[in-house]
Order: structure tokens, then C-alpha cells, then sequence
């Protein structure tokens, strides 16, 4: 069984096995050989996932939210956990709360990439990589490390405040990364699937 989330730049497989990524121009060209059961966010793809074997997944994720407009990869990545923060950081950061199976709701921040790209646009002075070694019980004292502070602290502050002594879940490009600043932190890089995964043992006689 081969899973497969669509995002906006690429679509990430896992085969149950390894994980692998087409960006979303290959992804346009590839032609499976088996069954592909999908989520997907992307309306550039909405021609190609028509073919039979794509499989949308989306109608079986029965996540209990009264969220209006949740993207289906947020869905789910809730679904595959009962109690906790779930933040998926990517190119935008989302936080969602989970409590006893239910979806207590979330938000929306620019990830660390995007506000680094938004800095630059406003100085040359401010185009600058982040520092990630940043102290951030340490005020800073240049202007590399005050880039990185302003970032990367309101971000970790908004996690520790939401996550309301639950553990915190983190996926997505940065959450490895941001993960080392929690302690009852989980980095998960499968979340998505285990969601999709879940959604599709629910519904065996209907998907497979």
C-alpha cells in the first residue's frame, strides 16, 4: 500500500517502508502501478489524481471538530493522536489541540523560512541565515542572533502556551528542529500517514 500527501511544492510517499518526495512538476509526470491512496491540498494536481488508481482518502478522515475550512493534511495529523499540541512546521506553522479524540481547534503563523524571506524583503541589512544555536533566555546583542530570537522565540512561547501541559507533537520540515526546545516533546515525522493510515483500517471494506 503506497500513501501519498500532496502539499503545495511536493507530494511525499511512503510505501511502509521508506519515505520519498516528488516535487509537484514529477509528480504531474508519474504513473503508478498500484493504488495510491491520497490527501491532498494542491489544486495544480487535480487533473492527475482523476486517474483510477488515485485513491482520496479525505471523506474517510471523520475527525469530531466544528473547524470550519481544516486543510486535509492538518486533519490528518490530528487524527492520528488522541490528547495533545500537534504542529506541523513547514512553510507556515499550524498548532492544532487535540483532547480526548476531539478537536479543540488551532491557528496559523508564517514558518521560520517565510519569515526569514519576509526580513529580507524590507532591508539587505536583515538578509541574514538563522542562528540555529540561538540562546533564547539571552537577549540578543547582534543583529544575526536578534533575526533568529524574533523568529524562532514568539514561536516556541505560542507552543508552550497552547500546549496547556500536553505533549506536544511535532512534524514537517522544522519540527525536528524545533522539537529540541520542549521537553515533553515528540517529533514525528510520520503523523500524516498515521493519521491517513488510520483513516483506512476504519474504512478496509469500502478502500481496499
Amino acid at each position: 500500500m503506497i500513501l501519498c500527501d500532496i502539499g503545495n511544492t511536493h507530494a511525499t510517499f511512503f510505501d511502509g517502508r521508506k519515505i520519498w518526495n516528488l516535487n509537484i512538476d514529477e509528480f504531474n509526470l508519474y504513473e503508478p502501478k498500484e493504488k495510491i491512496y491520497y490527501i491532498n491540498v494542491n489544486e495544480r494536481v487535480a487533473q492527475k489524481i482523476q486517474e483510477p488508481l488515485f485513491i482520496d482518502i479525505e471523506p474517510y478522515i471523520n475527525l469530531n471538530s466544528t473547524y470550519i475550512g481544516l486543510g486535509v493534511d492538518r486533519a490528518a495529523a490530528c487524527y492520528a493522536i488522541n490528547n495533545g499540541l500537534i504542529v506541523d512546521a513547514g512553510s507556515a506553522i499550524t498548532l492544532d489541540l487535540m483532547a480526548n479524540g476531539c478537536h479543540i481547534g488551532g491557528f496559523i503563523i508564517p514558518g521560520i523560512t517565510t519569515s526569514l524571506s519576509s526580513l529580507k524583503t524590507i532591508s539587505k541589512r536583515l538578509d541574514l541565515p538563522l542562528n540555529s544555536q540561538i540562546d533564547l533566555e539571552c537577549l540578543p546583542q547582534h543583529t544575526q542572533d536578534a533575526i533568529s530570537y524574533g523568529i524562532i522565540k514568539p514561536i516556541v512561547s505560542l507552543i508552550n502556551e497552547f500546549s496547556r501541559g500536553k505533549s506536544i507533537y511535532l512534524t514537517g520540515g522544522d519540527g525536528e528542529f524545533l522539537s529540541k526546545y520542549f521537553t515533553q516533546s515528540i517529533y514525528d515525522r510520520m503523523l500524516i500517514f498515521r493519521g491517513m493510515q488510520r483513516a483506512i483500517n476504519e474504512n478496509k471494506e469500502i478502500l481496499c
